[in-house]
């Protein structure tokens, strides 16, 4: 079914979107299922429901296009399925790329830092870590290899027109739920931009407080990202400005020191070449003197007379 699919991809031409159908359901079941797997880690964590992920309804779409984008990768859509090694670096790089890139785009769109593993070992500018990697590297391995095949075999007992609404369904749900849940963050990006100070922590704290008196809504923002850190647009230009003149320095700094570096090396060298051929003069001085010294004496035992008795 899956080979079916990607066939008709390399034809150009997708006349039976049954499979596309599956993938759309693909992705709703396990942006619930990573909602689920969140939303059990923060019950242990703080021993209370927290509704994670900046969308209203019970699902996180990240994990959802993780596991598509692996599956469309490496699970069968391609000429073969990948082994088990190409699927669990395939579920590391490209769900890593994927939770990098959503970390970026919510802190540039929102003006806030949504998550954070710089405490973590081996991470990559706090937005990932090791330990969440090698997680996304197994459960693919899981998800292509053991629940794919039952999944898709089950989807393509559907009939097509229940898998087609199903699909629209979903669709139109996820796109509701974008569009209320951008409106809300809008509000907390205003909150956040509408603060002043230049401490990112106090600055933080004011909007952890702000967000727990507003509306059910955006007090589930506060609830769901409890570790939020708030970047307000002014300090953000602000910080841009000083890495840039921090730069600036370094490079000139960097500059003088190749500077200093390179006339310390021409004034050793000129000291040496200088000291070389005073050596040399001395030298040639020296023998001069020698031979001044050595000649006449050698010459006047030559030349003494004989003395016979």
């Amino acid at each position: 079914m899956l080979s079916r699919f990607f066939r008709l991809i390399q034809k150009g031409v997708l006349m039976d979107l049954s499979l596309l159908w599956m993938l759309v359901l693909e992705f709703f079941l396990f942006s619930c299922l990573g909602w689920v797997m969140e939303v059990t880690l923060k019950y242990i964590q703080f021993h209370r429901f927290i509704n994670r992920g900046f969308l209203i309804g019970p699902y996180c779409p990240i994990y959802g296009w993780g596991v598509v984008t692996v599956t469309l990768v490496v699970g069968g859509l391609a000429v073969r399925r990948g082994t088990l090694g190409e699927t669990f670096l395939a579920g590391m790089v490209l769900c890593g790329a994927l939770e990098y890139f959503t970390s970026w785009y919510m802190e540039k769109r929102f003006h806030a830092r949504w998550w954070d593993y710089s405490q973590k070992p081996m991470n990559l500018h706090g937005r990932i870590w090791i330990g969440n990697l090698l997680l996304f590297g197994a459960a693919c391995v899981v998800i292509v290899h053991v629940i794919d095949p039952v999944f898709f075999r089950w989807m393509d007992s559907w009939d097509p027109r229940l898998l087609r609404l199903a699909a629209w369904g979903v669709l139109a749900l996820l796109a509701a739920d974008y569009i209320t849940a951008h409106f809300l963050m809008g509000v907390v990006r205003r909150e956040i931009d509408s603060q002043v100070g230049d401490n990112t922590e106090e600055i933080s704290r004011q909007i952890h407080a702000l967000l727990h008196d507003r509306n059910l809504l955006i007090r589930r923002i506060h609830q769901a990202y409890p570790n939020l850190q708030a970047r307000p647009n002014r300090l953000t230009q602000q910080l841009r400005e000083a890495r840039k003149v921090y730069k600036q320095a370094a490079k000139q700094a960097k500059q003088a020191l190749k500077d200093m570096a390179r006339n310390t090396r021409e004034d050793i060298q000129s000291d040496l070449e200088l000291g070389l051929q005073q050596a040399v003069a001395a030298r040639k001085a020296a023998r001069a003197r020698l031979r001044e010294m050595n000649t006449p004496l050698w010459d006047g035992h030559l030349n003494r007379p004989s003395q016979t008795p």
